[in-house]
């Protein structure tokens, strides 16, 4: 495997671990924490890592289910980590206790290219 591919599935894996950790450190908890914002941080800055070092080898995007919801989860991760932020500055006791709503679909939606990049990896071999 080339070292930039290589580097690239290894942010996309930390993105993985980073947001999984994040979501569901903070769904159990039931209210979100700081420690639950910088991984969802972290999973956003790995992700971002990994899908430009992707862009780069590739030379283009794909406007392909894999493409698409990418970008898509790319974009929506974004939005959560900002409204995280948001929460935790500003945002009252309630808002705390309800945000885990929103991060769960954030992750499901995130999956989607997370899987099938894995997919279409598996078709090359």
């Amino acid at each position: 495997m080339p070292r930039d591919v290589l580097l690239a599935v290894i942010f996309i894996n930390l993105a993985l671990v980073f947001y999984t950790g994040g979501v569901w450190w903070e769904r159990l908890a039931g209210e979100l924490r700081w420690p639950h914002l910088a991984l969802f941080w972290a999973g956003c800055a790995a992700d971002s890592a990994g899908t430009e070092m992707m862009y780069r080898i590739l030379g283009h995007v794909e406007f392909n289910l894999h493409g698409v919801t990418g970008l898509t989860a790319l974009s929506l991760m974004l939005v959560h980590a900002v409204w995280a932020t948001w929460v935790l500055l500003r945002g009252g006791p309630e808002a705390k206790r309800r945000f885990h709503r929103f991060s769960v679909s954030v992750w499901t939606i995130w999956l989607v290219p997370y899987l099938t990049g894995y997919l279409l990896s598996m078709g090359g071999r």
